[in-house]
């Protein structure tokens, strides 16, 4: 279970972290406390200290309000439907460390002791702050497509394929039990295995159901795909026969053309086995 917990905040904050739009984001709030320089910056900070000074906060401020929105996004995942109220959860949560961190900044910018009276309104400040931060994020993750605003709140990524779509072998099941790599996917995304390819640390996984990204070797996602039907083609990619549209050789270079549309490599090493197996 807490491993599982791991892997799911990992993968998640993965997503958060590849989203140029959140980038663009936080670096639009950062300027924007630039410029504006209120809570008194403007007067008590040349420009150059100034950015620093709302830079760093804005870096730990969000970064907790992340952590904690993912983190309560996985562990509440049975007991709260909306996947955005989860987040929400957690960046509330998140409001005192928020306001506990914003009382330290200030203390050591300003070179002024905390007071009881300021450190309660910094935490509802930053309550207030971590809810609008998980928003906005919440936002720039359902614009790329890295979070589905749905009523399971689960993470998928890219279109979505017809789920009753069928392998051409109807005789085999797609349940869990005879595929262990499925358990690592959340529920929505356990479908028919079509493709795996290798994503930086992570292994994508392609299904009938969706797509998602898992914190796993590829190797060792190949040795969990059970009895499935495919073939490794490439030291990046592995390909079910239920989702072969047809091989494609053009000036001795040989792809293979997925159901989807999606054109994938064959290396020279898999390349005879490509031919025997499809053509």
């Amino acid at each position: 279970m807490k491993r599982a917990l791991l892997q799911t905040t990992l993968r998640e904050l993965h997503l958060v972290a590849k989203a140029p739009r959140f980038w663009a984001t936080f670096a639009s709030v950062v300027l924007i406390f630039w410029i504006t320089g209120p809570y008194g910056t403007a007067d008590r900070l040349a420009a150059a200290p100034r950015l620093g000074f709302w830079l760093v906060l804005h870096a730990a401020t969000w970064a907790i309000a992340i952590v904690s929105a993912v983190l309560a996004n996985g562990l509440l995942r049975e007991r709260v439907a909306s996947g955005f109220a989860r987040m929400m959860i957690g960046a509330a949560v998140a409001g005192v460390p928020i306001g506990l961190v914003t009382s330290a900044l200030a203390a050591a910018t300003f070179a002024v002791a905390p007071t009881p009276g300021g450190m309660l309104s910094d935490i509802a400040t930053g309550l207030l702050l971590s809810l609008l931060f998980c928003a906005l994020t919440w936002m720039t993750l359902n614009t790329d497509n890295l979070l589905e605003a749905s009523d399971t709140g689960a993470a998928t990524m890219g279109p979505r394929m017809d789920a009753n779509w069928e392998p051409s072998d109807p005789g085999r099941s797609s349940e869990a039990g005879g595929i262990p790599l499925l358990l690592r996917l959340k529920p929505v995304n356990r479908g028919w295995p079509l493709h795996l390819t290798v994503s930086d640390h992570y292994t994508e996984v392609t299904t009938t159901a969706g797509r998602e990204l898992i914190l796993l070797r590829f190797a060792d996602a190949l040795g969990e795909l059970g009895a499935v039907p495919g073939l490794q083609v490439h030291r990046s990619h592995w390909v079910a026969d239920a989702h072969v549209a047809r091989v494609v050789r053009d000036n001795g270079r040989m792809t293979i053309l997925l159901g989807d549309g999606t054109e994938v490599p064959v290396s020279r090493t898999y390349a005879a086995a490509v031919r025997q197996r499809w053509g």
